[in-house]
């Protein structure tokens, strides 16, 4: 697609003048952009290159720069600046948005490890902690008497109501409710629970 460019009389190469193929390029000139490619190519990958600092982004980069450039043809306008300035500062910006994309993607990723670390690390504390606290639990039942023990552990691990307690162990229901009030103060003094 490259086109050799043209010369001037003494058969040195001529520079090719970047607002003129600008302009056709905004006209859908093929050839034009082509020129403008081969002109542009090499400062938008040094550019891109020292920015980004990875080879193959570098490239990627670049071509969408390259792209970029053949779609917004039509926006240049030689009265803010070159040519080669303008390739320059879209070629800047989309590096420097590449970078902080990379960037991103990398935070949200340690983010994300981060937050499964302390998940794990908080589910273990957790079991840990519930063991210790039904350790505790069960040698503090072992301090009630046998009625208020057989009580709490109907009501609090079967779910039995007051009534079915009583009828299970066939004592009267001021009696459980008693020994039942009794037993979780106990419990609660034995677990160091303040009220």
């Amino acid at each position: 697609m490259s086109r050799p460019l043209p010369t001037t009389p003494a058969g040195h190469t001529a520079a090719p003048d970047l607002a003129t193929l600008m302009e056709q390029t905004a006209r859908g000139d093929k050839e034009a952009f082509s020129a403008l490619y081969d002109a542009l190519s090499p400062l938008v990958f040094g550019i891109v290159v020292k920015v980004v600092r990875d080879r193959a982004q570098s490239e990627e980069v670049a071509q969408e720069v390259m792209i970029d450039l053949w779609r917004r043809a039509a926006h240049y306008q030689p009265g803010a600046g070159s040519v080669t300035t303008w390739t320059a500062t879209i070629a800047h910006r989309r590096a420097v948005d590449r970078v902080r994309s990379a960037q991103a993607a990398a935070d949200r990723e340690q983010a994300r490890a981060a937050r499964e670390h302390t998940t794990a690390f908080d589910e273990v504390a957790e079991q840990v902690e519930t063991r210790l606290d039904s350790e505790q639990v069960r040698r503090c039942l072992r301090g009630l008497t046998e009625l208020q023990n057989q009580a709490v552990t109907l009501a609090y691990y079967r779910g039995l109501t007051y009534r079915e307690v009583a009828e299970t162990l066939r004592t009267p229901l001021p009696t459980i409710k008693t020994r039942m009030r009794d037993g979780l103060i106990r419990l609660r003094d034995c677990m160091g629970v303040t009220t």
